[in-house]
């Protein structure tokens, strides 16, 4: 299959159960609303090492978000469901509530089976910070809520916050000629990506360099370089995937709530880094099918 000249490989992504938070920050303006959500996801790349995988899903105006302010929704993905209460704790506590002006919502408004949602009182156990001087708001909002006395007058934060059933891993591999050709199209990608709601890139604008594979040479990792897909190596290694001209590899890694969104998300981005010159080629990653139990293969998402 080709696609305005681009081989699209006949593979496919392999996505892993998880589960997740959705949250609505609000603040003064949209300028404390982003250093908020960049403060709010940071180290938040892959679970392998972070607490959690964690990105700005979309940016919220005013007229819809319960305080009348500028917003932004943030998604935070974790593998354990009893981790999540004190990774949105810790999240929330450490970098929202000390961020000048902000406010924090819940924002969960799908998931994958919407069933087994269960709640986290993140916002009740934050309360305690206000040393006794902490009140109930009442008649404010629909739901809820507490403000916490702080210097700059008072954060307000929902009691409770809905943890989803999710699905993180989602991927797809844009090969190509230069270093230069294949940032344009990955960055084409996230563009394409970034209004969708209810899903999120984890990785440093959007876009990972370092792809893994799982095990090491070092018994003391789980995972380690993706050989394969580095160009440096291409003639050093016997089972490099690279052709003469694949000079350059990124991968795009999607989050989402749904399967729906994935694949959306999956044919937009692809269809977009497609139209840039000298992209070779389209693939995924997985693992054999045997790790993770959503697999979307190429050719049907683009069908």
């Amino acid at each position: 299959m080709e696609l305005n000249g681009v081989e699209i490989e006949d593979t496919f992504c392999e996505a892993f159960g998880a589960v997740f938070t959705r949250i609505l920050v609000t603040a003064i303006n949209e300028k404390w609303v982003k250093i908020a959500s960049q403060i709010a996801t940071g180290y938040g790349t892959s679970t392998i090492h972070c607490d959690a995988e964690a990105g700005v899903d979309v940016y919220v105006p005013a007229d819809k978000t319960p305080d009348n302010r500028p917003g932004v929704a943030l998604m935070f993905f974790k593998t354990k469901k009893d981790k999540m209460d004190q990774v949105l704790l810790n999240r929330v506590g450490q970098c929202i509530l000390t961020c000048p002006t902000t406010a924090c919502f819940d924002a969960l408004n799908t998931s994958l089976v919407p069933e087994k949602d269960f709640e986290i009182k993140t916002g009740y156990k934050l309360k305690f910070f206000g040393d006794k001087f902490e009140e109930k708001i009442e008649g404010s909002y629909p739901f809820e809520a507490w403000k916490i006395p702080v210097m700059d007058g008072e954060f307000e934060v929902q009691s409770v916050f809905k943890v989803g059933k999710g699905i993180a891993g989602g991927n797809f591999l844009i090969y190509g000629e230069t270093q230069k050709a294949t940032l344009e199209a990955s960055e084409k990608s996230i563009e394409a990506i970034k209004d969708l709601e209810n899903i999120i890139t984890p990785f440093p604008g959007g876009i990972a360099r370092s792809g893994s594979k799982v095990g090491s040479a070092y018994s003391f990792l789980n995972a380690s370089t993706n050989d394969p897909l580095c160009p440096t190596l291409r003639q050093k290694i016997d089972n490099s995937l690279l052709g003469e001209k694949d000079n350059c590899v990124y991968e795009i890694i999607l989050d989402g709530a749904s399967e729906e969104i994935i694949k959306e998300a999956m044919k937009l981005g692809i269809r977009a880094a497609v139209q840039v010159p000298g992209i070779n080629k389209i693939s995924a990653g997985n693992y054999g099918g045997k790790l993770g139990k959503f697999h979307y293969r190429l050719h049907d998402v683009l069908a």
